[in-house]
């Protein structure tokens, strides 16, 4: 995609319009309040984008980390969440120059699925207190507090805050549906504002007095004397920060074409970022994949998008900090609640849970852990299950966990293949079980491919195929697609495809008739391509077989 600075400055607009009231929200989520949120948007959101490894990149508060960030706030108060934000930068300063952004690809599919739903889960259950607009009961587990807050208001019911928060809520969703460019949670928000003021809503408590402007920066939360009990909170802290950030920059690379962020610069932008938002009393921040995903979508193609949003959330706060603070809590429950219900993609669950029963047990581990632990633990569970699991079924087929990925280039291979290779046809055969680990380094070795018009993924020697190696092959079809290699198969066992269609690849290889039984038929529709495209004059002499 083509620089185009008017377009990225109107992407930045638009991702600022989107930002507020998550940051907002966020900020009053983590306990820090509405200006640690903005603080955190601002400061963070431009030092990631002019540091960090990607070009797309939006960053800022997040659900996932504020998930985090509650306990820590109930436990070591405002100034140690400043510290730990602090210390967490340091960390991932430090995992950036140990060069561990390429290890975040191996996190198999079903966890970071599992990740996600159970996020979700715990960001709406947090605004259970202000949706039903009582004061958030004391504790650090999400569901006691929640079990209390539902307590209050049975005891005192305020219908007039339920109504907010689920007129925001409905508005978003039904809104995405109908006019998905309209960013409807902006104008649910203006909408239960002036409601609130023009009603006289007393009922409806707003967020209050904002600072117009960001504070000096400043050193005074930093407590030597509590650095052994904050670290382990940051390590948590630091490890989220990292792992939402790539996993956020994956996704924006995966939603264009020719960009490719680099996870070690990314993890030092973030890393940076959270050095500077404590000084400004923001909360931690990570790159936020709602966020990525309008930026990418409103056509941004370099940095200056992620720096417009940052500097319109700043303008914000100098110019309209008076208007942003009689906006109800509720509406900014109902605002989150959306972005929760949003955060759910069905199908992905749906395709994951039927891919393998192994990759359903991690998903479904990994969401409880999720709402019952911490995220941390939860991505450690889902890790370890899943290693677990792969091997126990390497075991069953007495094979080693490693796919030999052969393509057949010069250096004695046989006649037959030589002539393939002249013809720009390459043939590969994958050995062995693809598996989350194994299937990102087949990825890799295809993309180095050049000079090849057809590949040809000979399969029958697969011994299992998890959602995670599915995804990747499909990826991998798509992305040759897109540079005009056409893919073909040979060789899929019955066992093999569940999961390859439980996630859409199989639909993509069985494209214009790409899928065949057996190499020879398959070496048979490559040629017949490549002769009705023009790139073979004439049909070439019968070569022999090459087995299956």
């Amino acid at each position: 995609m083509g620089r185009d600075p008017r377009r990225d400055l109107l992407a930045g607009l638009t991702v600022a319009i989107v930002a507020l009231p998550l940051a907002l929200g966020f900020g009053v989520s983590s306990g820090l309040g509405a200006e640690a949120g903005l603080a955190t948007a601002v400061v963070a959101g431009a030092v990631a984008a002019v540091f960090g490894g990607s070009n797309l990149q939006v960053s800022g508060p997040t659900g996932a980390m504020t998930v985090v960030l509650v306990p820590i706030v109930a436990r070591y108060g405002p100034s140690g969440v400043l510290m730990v934000g602090l210390l967490a930068g340091l960390i991932v300063v430090g995992l950036a120059l140990a060069r561990a952004g390429r290890y975040m690809a191996y996190i198999p599919a079903s966890v970071v699925e599992g990740f996600t739903l159970g996020i979700a889960l715990v960001i709406a259950l947090q605004q259970v207190p202000n949706a039903l607009g009582v004061t958030k009961p004391e504790g650090d587990r999400v569901l006691t507090v929640t079990w209390r807050a539902v307590g209050e208001f049975v005891e005192a019911p305020n219908w007039t805050a339920v109504g907010l928060a689920l007129g925001v809520a409905a508005l978003m969703l039904l809104g995405a549906r109908w006019r998905p460019a309209v960013p409807f949670s902006i104008v649910a928000v203006i909408v239960a504002t002036v409601v609130a003021q023009v009603c006289h809503l007393d009922a409806a408590a707003p967020i209050g007095d904002l600072p117009a402007g960001l504070p000096a920066p400043s050193l005074g939360f930093v407590d030597l004397s509590r650095l052994g009990s904050l670290m382990a909170p940051a390590v948590a802290v630091a490890a989220l920060a990292a792992l939402e950030s790539l996993l956020s920059a994956q996704v924006a690379d995966g939603m264009t074409v020719g960009q490719k962020h680099d996870p070690d610069r990314e993890l030092f932008g973030q890393g940076l970022a959270n050095l500077a938002a404590p000084l400004f009393g923001g909360v931690p921040a990570t790159g936020a994949i709602a966020r990525t995903a309008v930026n990418v979508r409103s056509g941004a193609g370099s940095r200056l998008a992620a720096l417009t949003h940052a500097a319109v959330l700043a303008v914000i706060v100098f110019a309209a900090a008076p208007l942003v603070s009689k906006i109800p809590l509720a509406a900014l429950a109902g605002v989150l609640l959306a972005t929760a219900v949003r955060m759910v993609e069905v199908g992905s669950l749906r395709a994951m849970a039927k891919a393998t029963r192994s990759d359903a047990v991690v998903l479904a581990l990994t969401a409880v852990a999720t709402l019952v632990l911490d995220l941390v633990y939860a991505v450690i569970i889902g890790i370890v299950v899943a290693g677990a699991l792969a091997l126990r079924a390497v075991a069953k087929q007495a094979r080693l966990a490693e796919v030999d990925f052969r393509p057949d280039l010069p250096g004695g291979h046989s006649d037959e293949e030589h002539a393939l290779l002249a013809e720009h046809i390459v043939a590969y055969r994958i050995d062995g079980p693809l598996f989350f680990a194994a299937a990102h380094r087949f990825l890799l070795e295809l993309a180095e491919v050049a000079d090849v018009r057809v590949i040809i993924l000979r399969m029958s020697r697969v011994t299992t195929v998890d959602a995670t190696g599915a995804l990747v092959l499909k990826d991998a079809v798509e992305k040759l697609n897109r540079r005009g290699i056409v893919v073909m198969t040979s060789g899929i066992r019955p066992e093999q495809r569940q999961a390859l269609d439980s996630v859409g690849a199989l639909d993509l290889l069985r494209l214009d008739g790409r899928e065949y039984a057996t190499t020879p038929e398959a070496i048979a529709g490559a040629r017949a391509h490549l002769r009705a495209t023009g790139i073979l004059a004439a049909a070439p002499p019968a070569a022999e077989e090459v087995s299956r």
